[in-house]
């Protein structure tokens, strides 16, 4: 039987509430395989970091973005289409220095913690939602930005709001564009 023409095929998308319950199920299998909690986030940001340089291309190819020119326009593409797309928020943001190259991506609402009210009993140190700074830093790498991405506020620690602080390290190279005739 095969599909009517006018009918676009369907997207099989995943259930949020089904991906945050895995991943809390992931972070709680870490915190058994690792003691300290500095091994979990760096276990965290390195599967976020294999997670965001694979979904830059799908990003891409889905988002149709321009070409940026600044640290500015890639932080506002980053929250305002980037986190919608993949996690339906759109988190502030602001720059935190005059030098225009360090912002914090604010979240009032955390898709990744909507069932954590607490960190585990000992794990202080955990950072809970650390692959969203892995597929920033992995994302940012594969279009030649480094940059270092890490949590500076977390509601999961007793903060008024979740706040993820990204640093670009290198200035970009102004190109001068030629036109070729």
């Amino acid at each position: 039987m095969s599909r009517p023409a006018h009918r676009r095929p369907e997207c099989h998308k995943i259930n949020k509430d089904l991906l945050v319950l895995t991943y809390g199920a992931l972070v709680a299998q870490l915190c058994e395989d690792h003691e300290k909690d500095e091994d979990v986030n760096k276990y965290l940001d390195k599967m976020g970091y294999g997670i965001g340089t694979r979904l830059v291309e799908d990003f891409l190819a889905r988002s149709c973005v321009r070409r940026c020119h600044n640290y500015s326009e890639i932080t506002h593409i980053i929250a305002e289409v980037a986190f919608k797309m993949y996690l339906g928020v759109t988190p502030s943001v602001t720059c935190n220095n005059s030098s225009k190259n360090a912002f914090s991506l604010i979240l009032d609402k955390n898709p990744l913690s909507e069932f954590v009210e607490e960190l585990p009993a000992g794990r202080s140190s955990l950072c809970y939602c650390n692959l969203l700074c892995g597929i920033i830093r992995g994302a940012l790498e594969m279009v030649h930005l480094a940059a270092d991405v890490t949590f500076l506020q977390d509601r999961l620690k007793g903060d008024r709001v979740t706040e993820i602080g990204i640093t670009f390290l290198k200035q970009p190279k102004e190109r001068k564009s030629q036109r070729r005739k």
